[in-house]
């Protein structure tokens, strides 16, 4: 089994962050929506204002088949304690419709499914669409 260690990210990290960015959309078949470059993640994530807070989780040794691990489960409870620190009452998470491994990690660690409880559906303006919206 591997050991994993959860930490801040750094500055550093954004090539690697950018990379991961990219495997995930490949895996959930959404390679051509990702439009961020590691300059725009450098200046969100690590800028004056930071726009998110972002955390890596180092897999020694090198992950070959880190599923079934409890890799997901150490990653989300770590989310949660630094949710809790910066005083926020609940964090978010999406997840593909297709993605029933996902969806039953996210439930048994307590999470409540807003499809099914709320009926709320994720909408998203890209920048054609603010474009238009803005008149610009």
């Amino acid at each position: 089994m591997a050991s994993v260690r959860i930490r801040e990210a750094k500055e550093g990290d954004c090539g690697s962050i950018l990379r991961l960015i990219r495997e995930l959309a490949e895996y959930e078949k959404l390679s051509d929506q990702v439009k961020i470059t590691e300059e725009a993640l450098r200046a969100d994530g690590f800028g004056e204002n930071p726009f998110y807070h972002c955390l890596v989780a180092e897999i020694l040794p090198a992950p070959g088949q880190p599923q079934g691990q409890g890799i997901g489960s150490k990653i989300i409870r770590k989310v949660a304690e630094v949710a809790l620190d910066k005083g926020c009452s609940q964090f978010r998470l999406a997840v593909l419709d297709w993605n029933k491994r996902a969806m039953d990690l996210y439930k048994a660690l307590g999470a409540q499914d807003l499809t099914e409880a709320e009926g709320w559906h994720s909408f998203r303006f890209e920048r054609e669409a603010m474009r238009e919206l803005a008149g610009k």
